[in-house]
């Protein structure tokens, strides 16, 4: 027998043993435990999916778990599957009929649990992609967005790509999220050596000078949906218009902050972060329709220009972990959340 032979023998008697052996425990649902036994006895990842797709499942996708399960070799598709296996009862709830109908009134489920977004122009409507966002340090205080958009040092850190503030784990977790890049937020620059902690103002960016959705109603409508992000309180959120700030012809500022130099490596929920934001915020009207779903429009037409539909607490004392914050989990991948769009010069 040739080498090529005996290893695929091998393979084959490992995934037929794992078959018998869930077999065996039929009715017993599949835990994020049993997921990571499998990835620790190597089997090979389409009998991973496969049993992950095919047996009773009591997954548990929360934020620490997730982070778990991918730090003990749990690849891509595997946690695709599982992610796709924890929504199936949400997704029957709105099953289509015999005619490829949802039920009357029920909106498609989304199958990624991270925010999602939609824009209604006229009888059109669009997905939205969820961009990365990044966090810059700079000593300028936070006296207005155009002072903001000057300050050499955050328009370069921009520019570098050393922060990216955003949700990289997440954003794989699910097809759903389509190909936006969100990853985990790290340090721009080296942590201020001193006897005491200054205060620094913390600016959040969007690191391109336009944004690719150009739309061409002056009165967009939009859909937002984030129901079933984890590890957050829905109704701590509701979704607002800002209009961004185009730095330098190399990004756009949303808005800023003040804060200790230190806290965003702080795990401790203690920072206020929209008390004192500075923003352009739009003025619209957010309508409920359920817990983490909205419709929101300008209460005006939007003139031209550059503009992110955000996520922002409705308790503007909501307190922030740092931490979270800086890795976009959590309350702060609702905070670090954008969709950017561009009212087109001949909007109607």
């Amino acid at each position: 027998m040739t080498k090529t032979k005996r290893c695929f023998t091998t393979v084959l008697a490992i995934a037929l043993g794992f078959t018998a052996a869930v077999a065996q425990k039929t009715g017993k649902p599949l835990t994020n435990d049993d997921v990571i036994a499998m990835v620790k006895k190597k089997l090979p990842e389409s009998v991973i999916v496969s049993a992950i797709q095919t047996g009773p499942a009591n997954f548990n996708t929360s934020t620490n778990e997730l982070i778990r399960l991918n730090a003990a070799g749990v690849t891509e598709k595997e946690l695709n599957a599982i992610m796709a296996a924890s929504g199936n009862g949400a997704a029957k709830a709105s099953a289509p009929d015999s005619r490829g109908n949802a039920e009357a009134g029920e909106a498609p489920v989304p199958k990624s649990r991270m925010p999602h977004a939609t824009v209604a122009q006229g009888n059109s409507s669009q997905d939205l992609k969820l961009e990365k966002t990044q966090l810059a340090e700079t000593k300028t205080k936070p006296s207005s967005m155009k002072s903001l958009a000057g300050d050499s040092v955050v328009t370069q850190a921009m520019n570098s790509g050393l922060n990216t503030a955003t949700y990289g784990m997440a954003s794989h977790m699910n097809s759903g999220v389509g190909s936006s890049t969100v990853q985990e937020a790290g340090s721009i620059f080296t942590s201020m050596m001193s006897h005491r902690t200054p205060t620094v103002t913390y600016v959040w960016g969007v690191p391109t000078p336009a944004s690719s959705n150009v739309l061409q109603s002056s009165k967009p409508v939009f859909s937002v949906d984030f129901s079933r992000t984890p590890g957050v309180n829905t109704d701590d959120y509701e979704p607002a218009i800002v209009k961004l700030t185009p730095a330098q012809n190399t990004c756009r500022i949303i808005g800023a902050t003040q804060g200790k130099a230190d806290v965003r490596s702080s795990p401790a929920a203690d920072w206020q972060i929209y008390s004192h934001f500075l923003e352009e915020r739009v003025a619209a009207t957010p309508q409920k329709l359920g817990p983490g779903k909205f419709k929101i429009a300008a209460i005006a037409e939007l003139m031209p220009g550059e503009y992110g539909l955000v996520l922002r607490p409705v308790s503007k004392g909501k307190k922030f972990s740092g931490g979270d914050v800086a890795r976009a989990q959590g309350d702060g991948l609702m905070f670090d959340a954008i969709w950017t769009f561009q009212i087109s010069e001949e909007a109607q």
